[in-house]
């Protein structure tokens, strides 16, 4: 059978114990998940993998580290076209088991900060459980439920807090980065931020200037953001699309962060095939996009993904915020790294001729716009 276990904040933890204790008359049940914040027990309990087996769609470093012990696949995608995939391309899930709030006065057991693809698998599933958690933040958005007509069986939850994802405090590289980003930014511009270290400073580096009435469209609600939104520097004022709200497709961060988002009519978590759509993100003006990458050739393909075969993250919505950023009125996208990285006491260029052999390209070279290390900035557009 196939399950579904939902993206980050909606993956389940008490029916995953369960499934995992089950696992001795179990063999073959693939599981498909994305951005695991724990530790899956179907794992720990299968050490040689007769039992289950884990997909992902985005690894965490949960997810890596079952890669790498041969547990666990990656499925290529660009993450906004994913609902689409349940609905024409795979077969009908058979469970789908994902983490809720408990159910609310209209029916519905809220998805949390977590909307992603969820809609897609419940419509796609032959069952359907939620396992409802009052850990969770509540936050609105659209189609962000299940509801009880649609639901086979309630499951009772830990309740514990929501999984926090650390951050760690910037590095000097780290901010001279941002500061050459954050000069590009101006009064008014719509942000994407990005997973890291890295686009996180640049929001830090905002708080230090004088931009003001930004706006955000996002896939992933950050830390950095909610201190822009709590310090009034994103209101949203001047956006075409959702003026004044806050929009993505799921979060992870702090306790603060989700502290921030539950229950706040400012913020909007809607599915990621409307986060992530280039045609709906370029309907934003000045729209400026901020991701990671890890190499960079001299042709101006960024590998943000891999190293060599070993796979590490994922595309994410890489690819499409680089292209709706790019179309959209004013709009910039910029792919950043520190120039170096250690490896094994010797520091590397991230800068080569040549990808490490195996590195998959996450950009390609007719997408790139801004590449910017701690040593400069570059607009590749037209070079």
């Amino acid at each position: 059978m196939w399950l579904d276990y939902g993206v980050g904040l909606g993956q389940p933890d008490v029916f995953d114990k369960a499934l995992g204790a089950r696992r001795d008359v179990l063999e073959n049940v693939k599981i498909r998940s994305c951005l695991s914040m724990k530790p899956r027990a179907v794992a720990a309990d299968d050490t040689e993998g007769n039992h289950f087996f884990l997909f992902s769609w985005h690894f965490s470093g949960c997810d890596r580290k079952r890669h790498d012990a041969g547990r666990c696949n990656y499925i290529p995608l660009n993450l906004g076209e994913v609902p689409d995939y349940y609905r024409r391309f795979l077969a009908p899930v058979d469970i789908a088991v994902l983490k809720t709030c408990p159910m609310d006065e209209n029916g519905y057991f809220n998805f949390s900060a977590a909307n992603i693809w969820h809609r897609a698998v419940v419509e796609s599933a032959r069952m359907v459980i939620v396992e409802v958690s009052r850990g969770l933040p509540y936050v609105y958005g659209e189609e962000n439920g299940v509801h009880l007509s649609e639901v086979d069986y309630i499951i009772e939850g830990d309740n514990e807090p929501a999984p926090e994802l650390p951050n760690p405090q910037p590095t000097e590289v780290d901010r001279a980065v941002a500061r050459r980003i954050a000069a590009e930014i101006e009064d008014g511009s719509c942000l994407q931020i990005g997973i890291g270290g890295m686009p996180n400073a640049v929001c830090a580096l905002l708080l230090e200037s004088g931009v003001r009435d930004l706006g955000v469209h996002t896939e992933m609600l950050t830390d950095g953001i909610a201190e822009l939104y709590t310090k009034g520097r994103i209101t949203g004022s001047r956006k075409t699309l959702d003026p004044g709200k806050i929009v993505y497709t799921f979060a992870l961060g702090s306790s603060a962060l989700y502290a921030t988002a539950n229950r706040n009519s400012d913020f909007r978590c809607n599915p990621v095939d409307y986060t992530n759509s280039p045609h709906i993100i370029m309907r934003n003006e000045q729209v400026v996009s901020i991701n990671n990458t890890t190499q960079v050739d001299l042709q101006g393909q960024a590998a943000s993904e891999s190293d060599g075969h070993r796979h590490i993250s994922g595309t994410g919505g890489q690819l499409q915020f680089v292209r709706g950023a790019y179309a959209s009125k004013g709009g910039k996208s910029f792919i950043c790294m520190s120039s170096t990285f250690d490896k094994r006491g010797e520091p590397r260029s991230r800068i080569v001729l040549n990808l490490t052999p195996g590195n998959i390209v996450t950009t390609p070279r007719s997408d790139v716009m801004y590449v910017v290390t701690e040593y400069g900035m570059v607009n590749l557009k037209g070079k």
